[in-house]
């Protein structure tokens, strides 16, 4: 592991302070970034220790919702009475990722920013264009069982690997940043990951010095709440597909379709015309087809993972499937 200096950030001005530094970053739980420093993909000069600032409440919101602290452990999302109670598919997300170890050390803002588990990212004898711009990305031509078949580039084809915001993008969460200058701004989840287009590189929206302060969750809905993850074995391993609904039907027909996909994508997947292809029908295996038509309007396989284009299909299926049986 490269040498590197560690800072202790007390406040947030000193976190942002440290982290506007070239080759520093900021570390909480640590989980994927010291990974990462030990093959040395990261390569930081200083890290920024973020866990005395606060922004570890896990709290009620005025307008009924609910703030998750950016360093709220995932465990305590997970168990938080009002998550379990109003927003079910958040827990499931987060009890499906990662060991009972790992989850107790994991933060909200860190699981947001976790990194790619892209067999060519992380060996650096491997060409990959997210860790060396210029270099190629090896799992085009190469082992691509685990990698996007939607949103890729000829840049890149990685997944961005985790569950809990898979679950934030169908709850059409918000994520709250503190800026360098003092300020703060708000983006949707959905919008906080970015495609890898020409620059695979930068896979979220944060600028240099900005720092996640908290997720909120909008009020509760009514309906059901489904996280479905396939993987290859059923504890510890990332999902080859997976899907967050929020779902509700009224007088036999949907009437609340919220989806967002993981394992499919540089990001969680979400696509509105889903939601406005379902809303107001009646369920039926055709419309389940007409969904998963639009879903995999644009999907594209690479030979080894050409599988998850069927297998997100019948997962859809299997969702919407389990959604009308709930209402009934």
């Amino acid at each position: 592991m490269k040498p590197f200096q560690y800072a202790r950030a007390r406040t947030l001005v000193d976190a942002a302070q440290i982290t506007a530094k070239d080759d520093a970053i900021p570390i909480a739980g640590g989980t994927n970034l010291l990974d990462l420093m030990k093959l040395q993909v990261e390569t930081p000069d200083e890290l920024a220790d973020i866990n005395r600032i606060g922004f570890g409440e896990i709290e009620d919101s005025d307008d009924g919702g609910l703030s998750i602290g950016a360093l709220a452990t995932n465990t305590a999302t997970a168990v938080h009475l009002r998550v379990r109670s109003d927003y079910p598919v958040l827990a499931r997300a987060i009890l499906a990722g990662a060991t009972q170890q790992l989850r107790n050390k994991a933060t909200t803002g860190g699981n947001l920013c976790q990194r790619t588990r892209c067999y060519y990212f992380t060996n650096i004898d491997q060409p990959c264009n997210k860790r060396e711009p210029g270099s190629g990305c090896g799992a085009i031509d190469g082992i691509a069982k685990l990698h996007a078949v939607l949103g890729t580039s000829s840049q890149c084809i990685a997944t961005y690997p985790g569950d809990m915001a898979v679950a934030l993008s169908a709850l059409d969460a918000q994520v709250k940043i503190a800026t360098p200058q003092g300020g703060e701004r708000t983006v949707p989840v959905r919008d906080f990951h970015c495609l890898p287009g020409d620059t695979p590189w930068r896979e979220n929206v944060l600028e240099t010095g900005e720092i996640i302060t908290a997720v909120t969750l909008p009020p509760p809905v009514s309906g059901t709440q489904i996280y479905r993850k396939v993987r290859e074995r059923s504890s510890y391993a990332f999902a080859l597909v997976s899907v967050a609904a929020i779902i509700e039907l009224k007088d036999g027909k949907f009437s609340r379709a919220d989806l967002a996909f993981g394992g499919l994508a540089h990001k969680p997947w979400h696509d509105p015309r889903i939601t406005e292809a379902l809303v107001g029908q009646v369920p039926s295996s055709e419309l389940f087809d007409r969904a998963a038509d639009i879903l995999l309007e644009d999907a594209r396989g690479f030979g080894e993972n050409d599988f998850k284009i069927p297998l997100a299909r019948r997962t859809l299926h299997a969702v919407l499937e389990q959604a009308t049986e709930d209402a009934a």
